[in-house]
Protein backbone atom coordinates (compact mmCIF):
# COMPACT_ATOMS: atom_id res chain seq x y z
CA UNK A 1 0.00 0.00 0.00
CA UNK A 2 2.74 2.36 0.43
CA UNK A 3 4.52 1.68 -2.44
CA UNK A 4 1.24 2.13 -4.44
CA UNK A 5 0.85 6.01 -2.59
CA UNK A 6 4.80 6.16 -3.79
CA UNK A 7 3.71 5.55 -7.18
CA UNK A 8 1.25 7.82 -7.61
CA UNK A 9 3.17 10.95 -5.59
CA UNK A 10 5.83 10.32 -8.43
CA UNK A 11 2.72 10.21 -11.18
CA UNK A 12 1.80 13.62 -9.36
CA UNK A 13 5.55 14.69 -10.13
CA UNK A 14 5.21 13.82 -13.55
CA UNK A 15 2.19 15.62 -14.07
CA UNK A 16 3.78 18.49 -12.66
CA UNK A 17 6.95 18.34 -15.25
CA UNK A 18 4.81 17.45 -18.05
CA UNK A 19 2.80 20.77 -17.60
CA UNK A 20 6.02 22.87 -17.28
CA UNK A 21 6.16 23.21 -14.03
CA UNK A 22 9.62 22.18 -12.69
CA UNK A 23 12.33 23.27 -15.36
CA UNK A 24 12.56 26.22 -17.85
CA UNK A 25 13.54 23.52 -20.30
CA UNK A 26 11.05 21.94 -22.36
CA UNK A 27 13.83 18.91 -22.82
CA UNK A 28 14.61 19.03 -19.18
CA UNK A 29 11.02 18.54 -17.95
CA UNK A 30 9.99 16.34 -21.17
CA UNK A 31 12.39 13.84 -19.74
CA UNK A 32 12.13 13.81 -16.52
CA UNK A 33 8.33 12.89 -17.04
CA UNK A 34 9.64 10.13 -18.93
CA UNK A 35 11.73 9.09 -16.84
CA UNK A 36 9.08 9.28 -13.44
CA UNK A 37 6.20 8.36 -15.73
CA UNK A 38 7.18 5.40 -18.41
CA UNK A 39 10.56 4.04 -15.77
CA UNK A 40 9.00 4.66 -12.38
CA UNK A 41 5.02 4.62 -12.46
CA UNK A 42 4.60 2.20 -15.89
CA UNK A 43 2.68 5.04 -17.39
CA UNK A 44 3.52 6.64 -21.36
CA UNK A 45 4.28 9.86 -20.92
CA UNK A 46 3.45 10.05 -24.59
CA UNK A 47 0.15 8.75 -24.07
CA UNK A 48 -0.23 10.61 -21.16
CA UNK A 49 0.09 13.87 -22.77
CA UNK A 50 -1.62 13.27 -26.23
CA UNK A 51 -4.45 12.91 -23.77
CA UNK A 52 -4.24 15.62 -21.63
CA UNK A 53 -3.28 18.27 -23.96
CA UNK A 54 -6.62 17.48 -25.43
CA UNK A 55 -8.32 17.42 -22.44
CA UNK A 56 -6.84 21.08 -21.06
CA UNK A 57 -7.93 22.37 -24.49
CA UNK A 58 -11.45 21.53 -23.85
CA UNK A 59 -12.66 20.11 -20.40
CA UNK A 60 -15.68 18.45 -20.68
CA UNK A 61 -16.98 19.35 -24.63
CA UNK A 62 -18.22 16.54 -26.50
CA UNK A 63 -16.76 15.84 -28.67
CA UNK A 64 -12.88 17.04 -27.70
CA UNK A 65 -12.17 15.49 -24.34
CA UNK A 66 -11.52 12.19 -23.92
CA UNK A 67 -11.75 12.14 -20.59
CA UNK A 68 -15.80 12.63 -20.76
CA UNK A 69 -15.52 9.24 -23.01
CA UNK A 70 -14.98 6.70 -20.49
CA UNK A 71 -15.04 2.67 -21.46
CA UNK A 72 -17.26 1.48 -18.41
CA UNK A 73 -18.60 4.42 -16.76
CA UNK A 74 -21.37 6.73 -19.13
CA UNK A 75 -20.73 10.56 -17.68
CA UNK A 76 -22.84 11.94 -20.48
CA UNK A 77 -26.42 12.84 -20.24
CA UNK A 78 -28.47 11.47 -23.69
CA UNK A 79 -26.02 7.90 -24.40
CA UNK A 80 -28.96 4.83 -25.77
CA UNK A 81 -29.72 2.83 -22.93
CA UNK A 82 -28.04 -0.80 -23.85
CA UNK A 83 -30.78 -3.39 -24.46
CA UNK A 84 -29.80 -5.68 -22.13
CA UNK A 85 -32.01 -5.71 -18.59
CA UNK A 86 -29.17 -6.50 -16.57
CA UNK A 87 -26.85 -3.65 -18.33
CA UNK A 88 -29.46 -1.22 -17.85
CA UNK A 89 -29.41 -2.36 -14.53
CA UNK A 90 -25.65 -1.81 -13.87
CA UNK A 91 -25.57 1.84 -15.69
CA UNK A 92 -28.74 3.07 -13.41
CA UNK A 93 -26.71 2.13 -10.54
CA UNK A 94 -23.57 2.86 -11.94
CA UNK A 95 -22.44 5.70 -9.53
CA UNK A 96 -22.34 2.72 -6.88
CA UNK A 97 -19.63 1.02 -9.14
CA UNK A 98 -17.53 3.68 -9.54
CA UNK A 99 -15.04 3.95 -6.71
CA UNK A 100 -14.67 -0.69 -6.53
CA UNK A 101 -14.13 0.28 -10.38
CA UNK A 102 -11.26 2.77 -10.03
CA UNK A 103 -9.49 -0.09 -8.40
CA UNK A 104 -9.00 -1.39 -11.93
CA UNK A 105 -7.37 2.09 -13.17
CA UNK A 106 -4.10 0.92 -12.86
CA UNK A 107 -4.40 -1.99 -14.59
CA UNK A 108 -6.02 0.55 -17.39
CA UNK A 109 -3.27 2.77 -17.00
CA UNK A 110 -0.63 0.74 -18.22
CA UNK A 111 -2.82 -1.24 -20.38
CA UNK A 112 -3.32 2.23 -22.58
CA UNK A 113 0.44 3.41 -22.18
CA UNK A 114 1.55 0.01 -23.38
CA UNK A 115 -1.05 0.35 -26.83
CA UNK A 116 -0.13 3.63 -26.98
CA UNK A 117 3.50 2.74 -27.66
CA UNK A 118 2.87 0.23 -30.09
CA UNK A 119 0.15 1.67 -31.97
CA UNK A 120 1.39 3.84 -35.62
CA UNK A 121 1.54 7.12 -35.71
CA UNK A 122 3.75 9.94 -34.67
CA UNK A 123 5.45 9.44 -30.91
CA UNK A 124 8.84 11.24 -29.86
CA UNK A 125 11.04 8.96 -28.24
CA UNK A 126 8.90 5.61 -28.96
CA UNK A 127 11.68 3.37 -27.96
CA UNK A 128 12.77 5.14 -25.10
CA UNK A 129 9.15 4.55 -24.04
CA UNK A 130 9.24 1.04 -24.94
CA UNK A 131 12.73 0.62 -23.29
CA UNK A 132 10.97 1.98 -19.97
CA UNK A 133 7.46 0.55 -19.58
CA UNK A 134 9.47 -2.53 -20.33
CA UNK A 135 11.92 -2.60 -17.44
CA UNK A 136 9.24 -1.46 -15.31
CA UNK A 137 6.08 -3.55 -16.50
CA UNK A 138 8.35 -6.91 -16.25
CA UNK A 139 11.20 -6.02 -13.90
CA UNK A 140 9.21 -4.92 -10.78
CA UNK A 141 6.90 -7.65 -10.74
CA UNK A 142 9.99 -10.25 -11.46
CA UNK A 143 11.56 -8.58 -8.18
CA UNK A 144 8.83 -9.01 -6.28
CA UNK A 145 8.76 -12.67 -6.98
CA UNK A 146 12.24 -12.89 -6.08
CA UNK A 147 11.81 -11.81 -3.04
CA UNK A 148 8.70 -12.81 -2.30
CA UNK A 149 6.83 -16.38 -2.50
CA UNK A 150 4.56 -16.90 -5.20
CA UNK A 151 1.23 -16.39 -3.36
CA UNK A 152 2.24 -13.22 -1.48
CA UNK A 153 3.65 -11.76 -4.41
CA UNK A 154 0.56 -12.41 -6.50
CA UNK A 155 -1.39 -10.59 -3.29
CA UNK A 156 1.58 -7.90 -3.07
CA UNK A 157 1.24 -6.49 -6.42
CA UNK A 158 -2.77 -7.18 -6.83
CA UNK A 159 -2.89 -4.79 -3.93
CA UNK A 160 -0.44 -2.22 -4.71
CA UNK A 161 -2.31 -2.20 -8.42
CA UNK A 162 -5.51 -1.63 -6.86
CA UNK A 163 -4.60 1.06 -4.38
CA UNK A 164 -2.12 2.96 -7.24
CA UNK A 165 -5.51 2.96 -9.43
CA UNK A 166 -7.91 3.73 -6.53
CA UNK A 167 -5.44 6.72 -5.40
CA UNK A 168 -4.71 8.21 -9.03
CA UNK A 169 -9.05 7.69 -9.50
CA UNK A 170 -10.16 9.32 -6.63
CA UNK A 171 -7.60 12.61 -6.80
CA UNK A 172 -8.74 13.23 -10.67
CA UNK A 173 -12.65 11.94 -9.79
CA UNK A 174 -13.52 15.10 -8.64
CA UNK A 175 -11.99 18.15 -10.68
CA UNK A 176 -14.75 17.74 -13.85
CA UNK A 177 -16.77 14.80 -13.24
CA UNK A 178 -20.78 16.31 -12.39
CA UNK A 179 -19.92 19.84 -13.73
CA UNK A 180 -21.27 21.14 -16.50
CA UNK A 181 -20.88 19.11 -20.00
CA UNK A 182 -20.08 21.37 -23.07
CA UNK A 183 -22.64 20.96 -26.35
CA UNK A 184 -20.56 19.89 -29.55
CA UNK A 185 -21.55 23.66 -30.59
CA UNK A 186 -21.51 25.93 -27.74
CA UNK A 187 -18.18 28.02 -28.04
CA UNK A 188 -16.43 29.74 -24.95
CA UNK A 189 -13.94 32.01 -24.11
CA UNK A 190 -10.77 30.90 -22.42
CA UNK A 191 -11.88 31.83 -18.90
CA UNK A 192 -15.22 30.31 -18.75
CA UNK A 193 -14.12 27.23 -20.81
CA UNK A 194 -11.85 26.43 -18.02
CA UNK A 195 -13.22 27.98 -14.81
CA UNK A 196 -16.57 26.82 -14.96
CA UNK A 197 -15.94 23.31 -16.16
CA UNK A 198 -13.85 22.89 -13.05
CA UNK A 199 -14.24 22.13 -9.07
CA UNK A 200 -11.92 22.97 -6.55
CA UNK A 201 -11.44 21.05 -3.27
CA UNK A 202 -10.91 22.79 0.21
CA UNK A 203 -8.83 21.69 2.46
CA UNK A 204 -5.27 22.11 4.12
CA UNK A 205 -1.43 21.95 2.92
CA UNK A 206 -1.96 17.80 3.51
CA UNK A 207 -4.85 17.52 1.30
CA UNK A 208 -2.96 20.00 -1.22
CA UNK A 209 0.24 17.43 -1.01
CA UNK A 210 -2.15 14.21 -1.01
CA UNK A 211 -3.92 15.30 -4.37
CA UNK A 212 -0.50 16.69 -5.91
CA UNK A 213 -2.25 20.00 -6.34
CA UNK A 214 -5.39 18.80 -8.17
CA UNK A 215 -7.44 20.09 -5.75
CA UNK A 216 -6.64 23.97 -7.62
CA UNK A 217 -8.42 22.33 -10.40
CA UNK A 218 -9.10 26.21 -11.58
CA UNK A 219 -6.36 27.59 -11.31
CA UNK A 220 -4.50 24.48 -12.95
CA UNK A 221 -6.26 24.80 -15.54
CA UNK A 222 -6.51 28.53 -16.30
CA UNK A 223 -2.23 28.53 -15.65
CA UNK A 224 -0.97 24.94 -16.47
CA UNK A 225 2.46 25.70 -16.05
CA UNK A 226 2.31 27.24 -12.59
CA UNK A 227 4.37 25.39 -9.74
CA UNK A 228 2.53 23.61 -7.80
CA UNK A 229 3.14 25.36 -4.46
CA UNK A 230 1.90 28.57 -5.83
CA UNK A 231 -1.07 27.61 -6.96
CA UNK A 232 -2.85 28.19 -3.18
CA UNK A 233 -1.33 31.60 -2.91
CA UNK A 234 -3.57 31.89 -6.73
CA UNK A 235 -6.43 31.11 -5.99
CA UNK A 236 -8.13 33.73 -3.55
CA UNK A 237 -7.59 35.73 -6.24
CA UNK A 238 -8.81 34.23 -9.26
CA UNK A 239 -11.95 33.30 -6.90
CA UNK A 240 -12.19 37.07 -6.33
CA UNK A 241 -11.77 38.36 -10.48
CA UNK A 242 -13.96 35.36 -11.31
CA UNK A 243 -17.19 36.91 -8.88
CA UNK A 244 -16.16 40.45 -9.89
CA UNK A 245 -17.06 39.22 -13.60
CA UNK A 246 -20.06 37.03 -12.59
CA UNK A 247 -17.76 33.70 -13.18
CA UNK A 248 -19.32 30.86 -11.53
CA UNK A 249 -16.47 30.09 -9.30
CA UNK A 250 -16.92 26.28 -7.68
CA UNK A 251 -15.34 25.06 -4.49
CA UNK A 252 -16.59 22.21 -2.42
CA UNK A 253 -15.12 19.45 0.29
CA UNK A 254 -13.50 16.50 -0.80
CA UNK A 255 -16.56 14.01 0.28
CA UNK A 256 -18.78 16.66 -0.56
CA UNK A 257 -17.75 16.46 -4.19
CA UNK A 258 -17.81 12.26 -4.39
CA UNK A 259 -21.04 12.36 -3.58
CA UNK A 260 -21.61 14.97 -6.11
CA UNK A 261 -19.73 12.36 -8.64
CA UNK A 262 -21.39 9.54 -7.39
CA UNK A 263 -25.20 11.40 -7.56
CA UNK A 264 -24.42 12.75 -10.98
CA UNK A 265 -22.83 9.23 -12.41
CA UNK A 266 -26.06 7.46 -10.97
CA UNK A 267 -28.59 10.46 -12.48
CA UNK A 268 -26.59 9.88 -16.04
CA UNK A 269 -27.09 6.06 -15.98
CA UNK A 270 -31.02 6.57 -15.11
CA UNK A 271 -30.95 8.42 -18.58
CA UNK A 272 -31.72 12.02 -17.66
CA UNK A 273 -30.96 13.90 -20.26
CA UNK A 274 -30.93 17.37 -18.25
CA UNK A 275 -29.67 16.11 -14.70
CA UNK A 276 -29.09 19.92 -13.72
CA UNK A 277 -29.48 23.50 -15.37
CA UNK A 278 -26.55 24.19 -17.44
CA UNK A 279 -25.40 27.43 -16.24
CA UNK A 280 -23.55 27.63 -19.66
CA UNK A 281 -26.88 27.66 -21.08
CA UNK A 282 -28.09 29.85 -18.58
CA UNK A 283 -26.10 32.80 -19.81
CA UNK A 284 -26.05 32.39 -23.90
CA UNK A 285 -29.44 33.29 -22.89
CA UNK A 286 -28.26 36.02 -21.39
CA UNK A 287 -25.80 37.71 -23.40
CA UNK A 288 -23.36 36.05 -26.61
CA UNK A 289 -20.55 34.46 -25.49
CA UNK A 290 -16.92 35.12 -27.36
CA UNK A 291 -15.83 32.44 -29.68
CA UNK A 292 -13.31 30.87 -28.60
CA UNK A 293 -9.70 31.52 -29.64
Amino acid sequence: MLLAILFTQIAFLGHDSAHRQIFVSGKWNDWVSIVLGDLLVGMSYGWWQHKHTRHHANPNKLGADPDIDLPVIVVTPGRTPPRSRTLRWLRAHQGVFFFPILLLEGVSLHASGVRRVLARGELKRRWVEILFLLIRLTGFPMLVFIVLSPGIAFVFLAVQLGVFGFYMGASFAPNHKGMPVVPRDVSLDFLRRQVMMSRNIRGTRVLDTAMGGLNYQIEHHLFPSMPRPHLRKAAPIIAEYCRTHDVPYLQTGLFASYAIVVRYINRVGLGERDVFTCPLIEQRNHFTMPAAS
